[in-house]
């Protein structure tokens, strides 16, 4: 009886609609929450809450980077069950289980960012050469 407990337990966290979501848009590689904020439309607190309870499941893991966390799934056969899901369900391979997704999204994190983070760096470059030559 042990492992159906293990795998009842597997399936209860896979059981929200926005845990699926978040594993969906993990499929594309690590991201950090602000990026599934502005994605998701939903509070930092409540997507918090549930990739906690995928980390505890084992399921996904996180890293800091500065102010920044980042998520990424620990465990990418997770994604046979929810595809075996789809396929049982007979939703469009083409079609995710996921919320619909914000159409113009604007996430603060650097990785979103990564062409405006360099842009301010080279501003902020120039504008110290143009004061050393001034000098």
């Amino acid at each position: 009886m042990e492992t159906y407990q293990t795998q009842a337990q597997l399936f209860k966290v896979l059981m929200h609609p926005n845990r699926l979501a978040i594993l969906e848009e993990l499929r594309e590689g690590e991201q950090c929450v602000c990026h599934m904020e502005a994605i998701f439309g939903l509070r930092q607190a409540y997507i918090s809450q549930h990739l906690m309870v995928l980390r505890d499941a084992g399921l996904v893991t996180d890293r800091r980077d500065g102010w920044n966390i980042f998520y990424r799934v620990s465990k990418p056969e997770v994604y046979q069950v929810i595809d075996a899901a789809r396929t049982f369900s007979g939703a469009q391979s083409n079609q995710p289980f996921s919320m619909s997704k914000k159409d113009n999204h604007t996430c603060p994190c650097p990785k979103c960012n990564a062409g405006a983070e360099s842009n301010r760096h080279e501003t902020h470059d120039l504008a110290l050469n143009e004061v050393e030559t001034t000098v």
